[in-house]
């Protein structure tokens, strides 16, 4: 009997991985379908799209020039959560969990944040779209202009601090701290589109890939786990939310 126990739980557990499994490559694709649009739209110069970006781009730019107050902040705003800030930032976190004996995660980390720097620059190469132009701008900004990097680090790095430190908080916090990162990555990316080095839809588009991105990788790390006979991944509770004494290199989980 106790092993038709273990192994019905098994199954149960191969189950609703699966489910969650469908569910986070379903979210991927619905993603990346606006995400193809948007970009076929940048790419054949859609005047309606261009019109739009323009409009949103030189009100904005007016609204700096008038404020140099607003205009600070956006400045400050975008300079901490530039790359080299999300380096920063991100370094002392894979550290901390390589010091707590959490490689996994450490390892999730940093190959999640360099991944989507990669990817960015691989897509701004591709799509080879120029920054939004001014004669006299309030900022400046070097290379391509689509996606926005900015957003797309933010949606990716705020995403991981949420993933990994989320079992460490209250649950009655947990959905706040989604709210809060949710509202950073509209705030980074409302500030490159202040300093006039960007456009909306490299915003829009920013966010987009950096949400597949992330999805892509939680959903790899939660079959990794899955291999190691754990529970996959939840958002709810974050990436790893054993204690740390069970964490490690070895498997627990059951066989």
């Amino acid at each position: 009997m106790p092993e038709v126990a273990t192994h019905d739980e098994s199954v149960r557990a191969a189950r609703r991985f699966g489910a969650r499994a469908v569910i986070a490559f379903t979210a991927i694709f619905l993603i990346a379908v606006p995400f193809g649009v948007l970009t076929t739209l940048i790419v054949t110069n859609s005047a309606d799209l261009l019109r739009v970006d323009r409009h949103i781009a030189s009100t904005l730019h007016g609204y700096a020039l008038d404020h140099p107050t607003f205009t600070d902040l956006m400045h400050g705003v975008s300079a901490v959560f530039s790359a080299m800030g999300w380096w920063i930032i991100l370094t002392p976190v894979v550290c901390w969990l390589l010091v707590r004996r959490r490689p996994r995660l450490a390892v999730f980390v940093a190959v999640t944040a360099l991944g989507s720097s990669l990817l960015n620059g691989l897509i701004k190469t591709t799509v080879h779209r120029a920054r939004p132009h001014f004669a006299d701008p309030v900022a400046t900004a070097v290379g391509k202009s689509f996606p926005s990097g900015h957003t797309q680090a933010a949606t990716v790095g705020f995403g991981l601090l949420v993933l990994v430190f989320l079992p460490y908080l209250p649950a009655r916090t947990r959905p706040w701290a989604w709210v809060g990162a949710a509202f950073m990555v509209a705030l980074v990316g409302f500030s490159r589109i202040a300093l006039g080095v960007h456009y909306l839809t490299d915003v829009v588009g920013g966010l987009l890939v950096g949400s597949a991105w992330l999805l892509a990788m939680t959903a790899a790390f939660s079959a990794w786990r899955y291999e190691l006979h754990r529970p996959a991944v939840h958002i709810s509770e974050g990436l790893e939310p054993e204690p740390e004494a069970m964490d490690g290199t070895e498997d627990v989980g059951p066989h």
